[in-house]
Formats: structure tokens, sequence, C-alpha cells
């Protein structure tokens, strides 16, 4: 994709400010590919660059998201893989609104731990797949009936699960808004009406085989329709937003003020035990076709920290955690960045490992007292190579 560099520039600076939600202001920002990363509006650089700067791209630039580049925050898109600058627009207020909320001294993270731990109960994914229903149709309808049956479920919900809820509203309180200005930042750019892009970002909704895959995922576009209900229901609801120590349910059942008096009654549908034995079906196949791909296989063993990951793109098995995406792990009292697909080991802690499963697509340097690994660099332990593969044993 062609990217025009000043007509983004300029898209951000004149749109951003109080078009998508009121005070909203755009930290740093750069878009990158595996060669080069363009900076925009970093204070190291404004002097210098009033426009933007070209860097060379290193591991500090991942994914879509917000990082601490040079000590401020950074919102990062890799423009690679995106076909139209309404989405590549789109992308970057939602992660621009990322650092706003950093600005803004944002606290109400969720305890990713427990986004790993999540439990398939039966009565919880029955209702919950219920209760993304209502939501969609509340914002929809105008029904009160809806926004009644949505809230009723929720607290159901709340005490069947607990802090597992918790973390669900957590997520959403973070992600629902960001979602929010991305969809109205691709209304704005796209050529599409507002209701193709609804139904777009309601496939999302209520997609249940999709929202229980990927029940972190799930919560942004829960999350973006509350605040797509708090629209009709309370508009200007985010002037008090941040001023607010609540999670956006929360921030959402005060302005509604409806009391919890409705019976909920439960009853499994064979869809959704069907869904539950299909999600952890594909969760074991993950691991078995990680496991059999073909490379050079590598084992390392010894203790290991996780630093950073991508919560989105984990699943837990067990005592062992599949990593998509990527993962940096602190290893002989150094950060290596893994950007493939690992599986970690453990005991007590998934943060703290002691084994980890790699396949390669280049063949391990073996040397004296470290193996060299092809994007990730020296890692030192003895190591030895059979027929299995390589292993590594790295200090305790």
């Amino acid at each position: 994709m062609k990217i025009d560099l000043y007509q983004l520039m300029d898209e951000i600076n004149t749109t951003i400010t109080n078009r998508y939600w009121e005070g909203f202001k755009p930290v740093a920002y750069a878009i990158y590919n595996e060669e080069k990363v363009f900076l925009f509006n970093h204070p190291n650089y404004m002097s210098k660059f009033p426009t933007f700067v070209v860097l060379s791209w290193d591991d500090r630039f991942v994914g879509d998201t917000l990082i601490l580049f040079e000590d401020y925050p950074t919102a990062i898109v890799n423009f690679d893989i995106i076909s139209d600058f309404a989405e590549l627009f789109s992308l970057l207020i939602h992660e621009l609104f990322h650092g706003y909320q950093h600005l803004q001294g944002e606290k109400r993270f969720p305890d990713e731990i427990l986004g790993i731990t999540y439990p398939l109960t039966r009565e919880n994914i029955e209702l919950r797949n219920r209760e993304r229903i209502s939501l969609y149709r509340a914002v929809l309808s105008n029904q009160a009936e809806e926004i009644i049956q949505f809230f009723s479920i929720r607290e159901k919900r709340k005490e069947l699960i607990g802090e597992y809820f918790h973390y669900e509203t957590l997520v959403e309180t973070i992600e629902g808004p960001a979602w929010y200005v991305e969809w109205k930042a691709y209304c704005d750019k796209s050529r599409q009406s507002d209701s193709d892009h609804l139904q777009k970002y309601g496939k999302m909704l209520i997609d249940q085989t999709e929202s229980c895959l990927n029940i972190r995922r799930g919560c942004y576009s829960s999350g973006m329709f509350i605040c797509l209900l708090l629209d009709k229901l309370s508009p200007g609801w985010y002037k008090s937003y941040f001023q607010s120590n609540l999670s956006l349910y929360e921030f959402f059942s005060r302005m509604i003020q409806l009391e919890n008096n409705h019976y909920i009654k439960v009853e499994i549908s064979k869809e959704t035990d069907e869904m539950i034995e299909f999600v952890n079906d594909q969760r074991e196949q993950e691991f078995g076709q990680f496991i059999h791909k073909p490379g050079y296989h590598l084992l390392i063993e010894g203790s290991m920290k996780v630093n950073a990951f991508d919560p989105m793109n984990i699943v837990l098995s067990g005592k062992k955690v599949l990593h998509r995406n990527f993962i940096k792990l602190i290893i002989n009292n150094e950060e290596y960045l893994f950007q493939y697909p690992v599986i970690t080991y453990f005991n007590h802690n998934w943060r703290n490992i002691h084994q980890l499963q790699i396949i390669l697509n280049q063949e391990p340097i073996s040397m004296k007292d470290c193996l060299l690994i092809d994007g990730v660099g020296k890692i030192k332990g003895e190591n030895t190579k059979n027929k299995d593969g390589y292993f590594l044993r790295v200090k305790d």
C-alpha cells in the first residue's frame, strides 16, 4: 500500500482533537515495516524534524500497540499488512487513544493472568452469548427491554464468575473506548455507510464461536457497544469518564440506574456444549500442530522469565502456554525477543518458566558456550544436538 505520509500527518492533526473524543490529543506515533520506521510527533525529534523522521527498524517495533519509545508513549502500526488508508488511519487512532489514556493516568488495567486461566464453564458461556446478543440488539433497536435483558444477564454472570467477570469489564474499560474511537475514525474515512460499519463491528460481538475462542478480544467489541449504548442513553458521557475510577460497565450501570430484580433462568443449549468442546479441541490441536511443524526443533531448559507477550495470542493448556505471536524473555539476565510461535512450560506461575520449545526455520549455530539463534541472538548455556533436535541448558 502506497502511503502519503504528509496526508496522514495532516489528517491526524486536523481531525483527531474533539472529533472522536473531547480533549483527545495525539501522542507520538509511528508506522513501520520490516526495514523502516516513520516516526511522527515525538518530543525528542520535533525540534530537528518538525514533520517526521525515518529510522531503521528494530525489535522495539512489534505489533500494533502503544510502546514507550525513548520514554514517551508512542502508537505504532505495521503498515505492511494494511490494505487501505481508512484501515491505517483508524488503527492509528485506536493506538493513539491508548496513548491518551496513558497521559490521563489510566490505571484500570486487567490482570492478564485471569485472561489466560479464564474458565469455560457451561453456565457462564451460555449467559455470555445471550448477553452479547442483547447488547447488540439494544444498540440497534433502542428497545428498553433489550437494555434490561443485557443488564440482568450481566449481573447474573457477576455472581457466577466473580474475579473473571471483573477481568472482562476491565478489558472493556481499556479497549472498548479505543474501539469506539477507531470505529468513528473508520466511518469518517471509509466510503461505506455508518450502518454498514456497525454491522461489521457487530459481527465481532455476536459471533459466538469467535468470542469463546478469544475471550479477551471478545471484550473489545462488547466494550465498544457499551460506549455506543451510552451515546444513546447519555450523550456526552465521555466528558466525565476519565474522572471516574469505575470500570466502563460500572460507569454504564450508574448512568442507567437499573435495579437487578429480574430472574434469569439458565438452560444450557446444545450449541453451547458443542462450542465449549470445539474450543477445547481447537486449543489442543494448536499445540499438536505446533509440535509437528517442520523445522529445527530446539528445547531450552532452565530458569527464564516472561517479560512481554501478546495477550490476544496466547493459549493455555495445563502447565503449558502457546504464544502464537511473540514473546520477550529474560534469560541469563538478558532480554531476548522471539518473533514466532513458542511453547512455554511452567510449574506454578506461568511467567516463571522452566522450558521453552521452539521450531526454527534456520538451523541454530552451536558454539563453545552458547547457541546462536537466527533473529534472536546468542544465548549462553550448554548445548547439545541429537536426532530430536537441539537442546540448550541455561543457568538457573
